[in-house]
């Protein structure tokens, strides 16, 4: 970013793993939600230590170094709010406004990372809590302005939390800073789900964020499920049409209602932009979640 720039780049690193999202949001930000007044009225009673409690990292970590002037602020987050996904979609928005509104500069640019893939790879689709968290992510970032997601499908690891592959995260994220932060006019994110249309048997899907075109990496599209009435999803086919949508097909279902992609703890998935970015896994439907009510 700073070859890009041509300006130095300074970064202020406040971090805990394995911590709740609750833990890094303002006492004010928390009050701000119904859902939460039983659970801040426990944990507060019960006085504990450590960080997975009521405001305490944000308390800590972040209202100290508040004096500071900043262009943007840097999220990864998430696993630990995966058994809540369903409330991560109006806790994470409030977090992000509650430091806006502390910090008093506006609605500073806030990026974040979608979960990646954890967790074994499954042979039949599923419901997933992951999943639910990364659809939370991207619901996010189409409704909070000034903000932005880099997804991170391809670098994920089975059997690691923490992937290896570090330098996508980082170069990905300065696209997006290089876009949102400082008003670029390129393509910094890959493409991301915009609607569909039910033709018979198939389904044409469409999208934003599609840059040059949409491109399979590494052979056939991989890590698309559709389903009819019964909401039961099975694996299908599916192809690229005019380098801009996909058509998904399956001959185990002759009248299609849904769609998903990469709807997975550990999603297998392909599609990109030419640009070189990957697609964030979706769903075009509401079907109960499990983590609703939790």
């Amino acid at each position: 970013m700073r070859k890009a720039l041509g300006v130095p780049v300074g970064l202020i690193n406040s971090s805990w793993g394995g911590t709740f999202a609750e833990a890094w949001t303002s006492p004010e930000g928390l009050k701000s939600l119904p859902d939460y007044a039983a659970w801040v009225a426990d944990e507060t009673a019960k006085k504990a230590d450590g960080p997975n409690h009521p405001s305490v990292l944000y308390n800590a970590m972040i209202r100290p170094i508040m004096p500071y002037a900043i262009k943007g602020a840097i999220w990864y987050q998430g696993e630990s709010n995966a058994g809540r996904a369903f409330k991560y979609r109006t806790l994470f928005p409030t977090m992000i406004k509650s430091w806006r509104d502390a910090w008093g500069q506006g609605d500073f640019p806030f990026l974040f990372v979608q979960l990646a893939p954890f967790k074994p790879i499954v042979t039949e689709p599923q419901e997933s809590q992951w999943a639910e968290l990364r659809e939370a992510q991207l619901l996010t970032a189409r409704t909070c302005p000034n903000t932005g997601m880099v997804v991170i499908t391809d670098v994920g690891d089975p059997s690691d939390i923490h992937p290896k592959q570090k330098e996508p995260v980082g170069a990905r994220l300065a696209l997006a800073a290089r876009k949102i932060a400082y008003g670029e006019n390129i393509v910094a994110f890959g493409p991301t789900y915009k609607s569909m249309k039910v033709d018979g048997a198939q389904v044409t899907l469409y999208f934003d964020n599609v840059g040059s075109g949409l491109v399979a990496r590494g052979g056939d599209l991989t890590g698309f499920a559709v389903a009819g009435e019964d909401r039961k999803f099975v694996y299908a086919n599916a192809k690229i049409v005019d380098g801009n949508k996909v058509v998904v097909t399956s001959p185990k279902v002759d009248k299609p209602v849904a769609v998903r992609y990469g709807w997975a703890d550990c999603p297998v998935v392909n599609l990109w932009n030419k640009e070189g970015l990957p697609a964030s896994p979706f769903r075009t439907d509401d079907f109960p979640m499990l983590t609703a009510g939790k």
